[in-house]
């Protein structure tokens, strides 16, 4: 049978004008979680019989423990069964979804949120993606936290929009660095992002924190992108504050979604919430950009969407509180624990969301390079699972999750301490 010229590898032909797309997402394998704990997984030994202990990720619905509210289940189960959500539905998102949803976001803001100022979408994850990709125009830059969600990053990437990273503080309890803010921004910053209650941090900002952001942002004439995706997940002292408290003052875009206080990330609905009592975002057509990248977009599954309504208005108190409840135990587990690890220094108790991030002391152990490998010879050795810092913009911190039951919490970080004394320096371990 002959063959074209080229066919075979040999003869002359152009370049492969498809391979140039590969460069666009070329590079950010390195700032995904999903990679990393792939990464780390494989080099667990299976001949281990110990059970693989998770605590990498924010996801705690595998435990009986964290199961969801059977008013959720109910409302999900009710909603496939009228039969009337098998469709596609509206771009935006089902107008009675958006309408609970916008009655149930005003109860913490001091002014009322319309259907119009909601867009549902496929978890958090597409709400960033939807908001990143608005924004992207030639020659922008966006502020985004250090340590940081790495999906931003990702993101911002394939769209060519020009990161820059203000430090969240250790020793002020992570919070964000607001002098650097004005220095690192220019007029062709478009927004910056905050994360509240903070992923990775633990931490949660107060009302006067947040006040300075908003100001700040006015000042530079951006708007906020607030990760509210956490939100009422606190345990602390301090109360969660939405961002939109501060609408009035910069436009904020809320995005938020049902993943992690109702513990059901795989149903994969989120949100955003346009905060911005003064129109700016619609004289500014992004709130038209926002509803043009929803139409050529996937949606979230419209059975989800259909049971929302019910999801929001019959969850009991109880529920949250146990969920709460829970966190707070094992917070405080975790925190106490990573007293007696050497190898660990936690600056901060975390006082919301899932996690905590400690800094790895590479000074006291032997044959350890940085973050990753430690992550990596404690998955072979220990069967735990933890995300190296670097993966977060903080090489050689780990981030722990607390949302795992506790008797596994306890396991898991008695694992972590045999690891590091058995890998601990020999000069340390006679005294010198």
């Amino acid at each position: 049978m002959a063959t074209h010229a080229g066919e075979n590898g040999s003869g002359g032909h152009a370049e492969w004008r498809f391979a140039r797309a590969a460069k666009a997402v070329a590079g950010t394998d390195k700032m995904s979680i999903r990679a990393a704990r792939f990464k780390i997984g494989a080099s667990v030994d299976a001949r281990d019989p110990r059970p693989v202990l998770p605590l990498a990720h924010g996801d705690p619905s595998v435990f009986p423990a964290f199961r969801t509210a059977a008013e959720a289940e109910d409302a999900v189960a009710a909603a496939l069964r009228t039969g009337k959500f098998n469709c596609y539905p509206a771009g935006v998102g089902l107008p009675d979804a958006r309408r609970a949803l916008a009655e149930h976001q005003s109860s913490d803001l001091p002014y009322k949120l319309s259907t119009d100022d909601i867009f549902l979408t496929a978890g958090g994850t597409q709400a960033i993606e939807v908001v990143v990709s608005v924004l992207a125009q030639p020659g922008t830059n966006i502020l985004l936290p250090r340590p940081g969600y790495p999906n931003y990053e990702a993101r911002a990437g394939l769209h060519n929009l020009e990161v820059r990273c203000f430090d969240l503080i250790p020793e002020r309890g992570w919070e964000i660095d607001i002098d650097s803010l004005e220095s690192i921004a220019d007029n062709n910053t478009t927004a910056m992002v905050i994360i509240n209650p903070n992923n990775p941090c633990g931490s949660v900002y107060t009302h006067e924190h947040l006040a300075k952001v908003a100001e700040v942002a006015r000042k530079l004439g951006i708007l906020v992108i607030a990760d509210e995706v956490y939100g009422n997940l606190v345990f602390g002292d301090t109360p969660f504050i939405p961002m939109g408290v501060f609408g009035h003052i910069a436009p904020v875009l809320s995005i938020g979604s049902l993943s992690k206080r109702w513990i059901v990330p795989g149903w994969r609905l989120g949100w955003v919430a346009v905060c911005d009592p003064n129109k700016i975002l619609q004289k500014t057509k992004i709130i038209a950009s926002i509803t043009n990248f929803l139409n050529v977009s996937t949606d979230p599954a419209t059975f989800i969407q259909g049971a929302l309504p019910h999801i929001l208005e019959n969850t009991k108190e109880d529920f949250f509180k146990r969920i709460i409840g829970l966190l707070a135990e094992t917070s405080e587990i975790c925190y106490r624990e990573i007293k007696d690890i050497k190898c660990f220094t936690c600056p901060h108790k975390p006082e919301g969301s899932m996690f905590v991030m400690v800094k790895l002391n590479l000074y006291l152990l032997e044959g350890i390079h940085d973050d990753i490998d430690f992550c990596c010879k404690l998955a072979k050795e220990e069967s735990v699972i933890l995300c190296p810092g670097s993966v977060l913009g903080m090489e050689n911190w780990i981030r722990i999750t607390f949302a795992i039951d506790s008797s596994s919490l306890l396991d898991g970080l008695e694992r972590i301490k045999s690891f590091c004394q058995r890998h601990k320096k020999k000069n340390l371990l006679h005294g010198h």
